[in-house]
């Protein structure tokens, strides 16, 4: 397996749960990962789980170094406006970048490119760059607004992937749901992983 380099950045949508199990499987199945989160997106950890995340990117790349048992190095946490990340430039960007989950205004606000932070300019850079660029949509109903946002990242060739979990797979816990939603991330981002078997293999299985 080729190790990749993910960026993941987590906004404050609901959902915080997402981007929490996307992130220890990225580090579980050994890629290096660039994270960066918003305010919102610290408020609602607190609010939807019960982690004590630290303010400050040292602290937390090594909580969650140690929360998912990292190699050194293997992850990297950024601030907000720490314009000298290798992800503010097309030299250094990652292979791929996912906001999960992501804001109707992280939405916004890259499809306007308005680069404002540095959340806003890894996904500019991704996109100028012709890199996969994974939006895990987390709102309901959606705005005409939002909708046309949508369409026009889609046509950039950004990656629309609501979490709207599937339950062909027949969910027995809200566990479930979300490797649903993170498996399909994966998929998208050209990396292996053993959280969900394919249409057919689900079906098959189940039928036998």
């Amino acid at each position: 397996m080729r190790v990749k380099t993910i960026t993941l950045i987590m906004t404050g949508a609901s959902g915080v749960q997402y981007g929490l199990r996307l992130l220890e499987q990225l580090l579980g199945l050994g890629h290096r990962v660039y994270l960066l989160l918003s305010r919102p997106a610290q408020v609602v950890i607190r609010m939807e789980t019960d982690l004590k995340l630290p303010g400050r990117a040292a602290e937390m790349e090594s909580f969650f170094s140690t929360l998912y048992q990292a190699r050194p190095g293997q992850l990297q946490v950024f601030e907000r406006e720490q314009w000298t990340a290798p992800i503010a430039s097309g030299s250094g960007v990652a292979e791929a970048t996912v906001v999960c989950p992501c804001t109707t205004g992280t939405l916004s606000a890259i499809a306007c490119g308005s680069s404002r932070n540095l959340i806003e300019r890894a996904a500019d850079v991704a996109l100028k760059e012709r890199r996969r660029l994974v939006l895990v949509v987390r709102e309901t109903p959606f705005s005409e607004i939002h909708l046309e946002n949508m369409l026009k990242l889609a046509r950039m060739g950004a990656v629309i992937l609501p979490a709207n979990p599937g339950f062909y797979n027949r969910p027995v816990s809200v566990a479930d749901l979300v490797d649903f939603v993170v498996a399909r991330t994966l998929d998208h981002l050209g990396i292996a992983h053993q959280l969900l078997p394919c249409w057919g293999e689900a079906v098959s299985s189940r039928d036998a």
